[in-house]
């Protein structure tokens, strides 16, 4: 299959595929890319040796995140539930999913992150939801966030729209590992040798599905709660579409607070 949004590298005869997201250097989370990642996941289900799915950005960044054109008034009743849905398919992946994380990696990026079995990033990596800087929220996050790192983390991420080092997101358990500069895609293999590929790969759904049921059903409980929260009362703000049309516009957001 040819994609023209995404690379796809196959590994350890098949049994590995690594989902590149191929439009640098920010490798924006557009509709037609989610697109494309949709179908390849779909497409790796259904392979009955696979072991693993792993994430990363071509060139020196995972991804600026999604966007932010999509998320004008006109467009964000259509894009903002598929973008839900596109998270809510890398949570349900029966096989485990691995984020592998350099440069930066903010916002619907983050997210994608988020939704993986496990996240390992570079030690120069910088992870954050800045949406609150455009007067907005991340809903995926809000749900995402504080499984990992407890409501209080969670909730100085969210409000303050702050990117923090590679460091900080493991010490607060949200990432499982950091490397050294340059041996992240070592750590990755290594990793894939040593505690993936010996397992059967079948026992390796199941065990998947069983731990991630809490996440899985907290994310299906409240995003379509959050979705509404977001569409209804967040864009029927003034300042929610000064947010965005500034950064589309590229200038200083002027609030009303309103």
């Amino acid at each position: 299959m040819n994609y023209q949004f995404i690379d796809i590298r196959e590994k350890h005869d098949n049994q590995v595929t690594e989902i590149i997201l191929n439009t640098p250097p920010a490798n924006i989370l557009t509709s037609k890319m989610m697109d494309e990642i949709s179908d390849c996941l779909k497409i790796q289900q259904e392979v009955g040796d696979k072991k693993l799915i792993v994430f990363s950005g071509e060139g020196k960044n995972f991804s600026y995140g999604a966007s932010v054109e999509e998320h004008l008034p006109e467009f964000a009743g259509d894009m903002l539930p598929k973008f839900h849905r596109f998270i809510g398919e890398i949570l349900g992946s029966k096989i485990p999913t691995l984020a592998k994380v350099s440069g930066s990696c903010l916002g619907g990026g983050f997210e994608l992150a988020l939704a993986c079995t496990f996240i390992f990033a570079d030690q120069n990596a910088k992870m954050g939801v800045p949406e609150i800087k455009l007067a907005v929220f991340p809903p995926p996050a809000c749900i995402l966030l504080p499984l990992r790192c407890g409501d209080a983390f969670a909730s100085q991420m969210i409000l303050t729209g702050e990117v923090y080092g590679a460091l900080q997101i493991f010490e607060k358990g949200i990432a499982n590992a950091i490397s050294e500069e340059g041996n992240l895609e070592m750590d990755v293999e290594k990793f894939s040798n040593n505690s993936i590929l010996p397992k059967s790969a079948v026992s390796l759904r199941i065990a998947c599905a069983a731990a991630r049921i809490t996440t899985v059903g907290n994310y299906q409980q409240y995003i379509k709660q959050l979705e509404q929260l977001y569409l209804k009362d967040l864009m029927a703000t003034q300042d929610a579409v000064e947010g965005i049309k500034s950064f589309v516009e590229k200038r200083k957001a002027e609030w009303v607070n309103k």
